[in-house]
């Protein structure tokens, strides 16, 4: 029997140990680099803390102008740079609140203006 296509033990560790690696490093980037489909994450709760010290609503004409006086009517969530998806998409994930979704018209204190797509 010719040994030549036959793996060493040490060659079949070194590989294994290499792709153990390799796969440790690649899956969590791509897990990291597709954010979970809207339709597949629960809405945020308004009653979530978080939510509540950011002052989030689900329609952004509804935030108290005593409280935000610097609110615009463009600051909607579907403009945020926070907001992950698709805009036109009825709700999205939000980095501030993993495996959750907010509404693309809502709003929170947080809001950082998305930076004009370039061409």
């Amino acid at each position: 029997m010719s040994t030549k296509n036959v793996l060493s033990r040490r060659g079949f560790l070194q590989f294994a140990s290499t792709t153990a690696v390799g796969l440790a490093v690649v899956v969590p980037a791509l897990h990291a680099a597709a954010p979970p489909a809207p339709a597949t994450l629960p809405n945020l709760e308004l009653g979530n803390a978080t939510a509540k010290a950011l002052g989030y609503v689900e329609d952004a004409s509804k935030v108290d102008k005593a409280k935000y006086p610097t609110h615009t009517a463009e600051q909607i969530c579907a403009n945020c740079a926070l907001m992950q998806g698709d805009a036109k998409n009825v709700r999205n994930p939000c980095t501030l609140f993993p495996g959750r979704s907010v509404a693309s018209k809502g709003w929170c204190a947080s809001f950082a203006k998305k930076a004009p797509a370039s061409a």
